[in-house]
């Protein structure tokens, strides 16, 4: 067996989908904490970011044949899972009657993870490398940006719901967005140099 993170975590996954619950545990040890911490930071309560955290294991255990093994990008995959979820819960309890009926459709299109292949495949190592320049890169954002990023990615809000937030026209929002995204790019450019 690799030594290498990202092998281990694609052969802890096909280990997984034969239904090896070894292999669960394994991934949920070595992920639970760095999910948890997304996953709080989004629902704010303890033992409902724990809830949602179980609700994602068990999402990957019965739907880990969505996960495709050709793009080798488990930590994106687990990421944005956590993610969705969290948001998904969030968006229920504040105002569910906005949010369709919770069902197979809905999970399978809208909290499973859909990843381009164009995403370059992340490890946890990688992550934990670059994390400092990431959020470096982050803080050199103007308060604006930042607070745009964290409406789209940490309460979900699509550019609509954050124009109507703001009080601000959508092509305003975009241009926020883009500009934050292009901002942090650079910001992160700079920071590997």
């Amino acid at each position: 067996m690799s030594t290498n993170i990202s092998s281990s975590d694609s052969e802890l996954m096909q280990r997984v989908a034969s239904y090896d619950s070894k292999a669960l545990e394994l991934l949920y040890n070595r992920y639970s904490s760095l999910l948890y911490t997304l996953i709080k930071k989004i629902v704010a309560e303890s033992e409902l970011a724990e809830e949602v955290l179980a609700e994602v294991f068990v999402i990957i255990w019965s739907k880990i044949n969505y996960f495709d093994s050709a793009l080798n990008n488990v930590y994106t995959w687990l990421i944005t899972l956590a993610r969705n979820k969290a948001v998904d819960k969030v968006k229920r309890l504040r105002a569910p009657e906005n949010i369709p009926e919770y069902n197979e459709e809905y999970e399978n299109n809208f909290i499973i993870p859909q990843l381009s292949p164009e995403i370059d495949p992340l490890d946890l190592r990688t992550v934990i490398n670059v994390k400092d320049s990431f959020e470096i890169a982050l803080n050199k954002l103007t308060d604006a940006q930042k607070y745009v990023i964290y409406l789209a990615y940490y309460e979900g809000l699509t550019q609509n719901e954050i124009a109507q937030k703001l009080n601000i026209p959508l092509a305003t929002v975009k241009s926020k967005i883009k500009v934050a995204l292009v901002n942090l790019k650079d910001n992160l450019l700079k920071e590997e140099v």
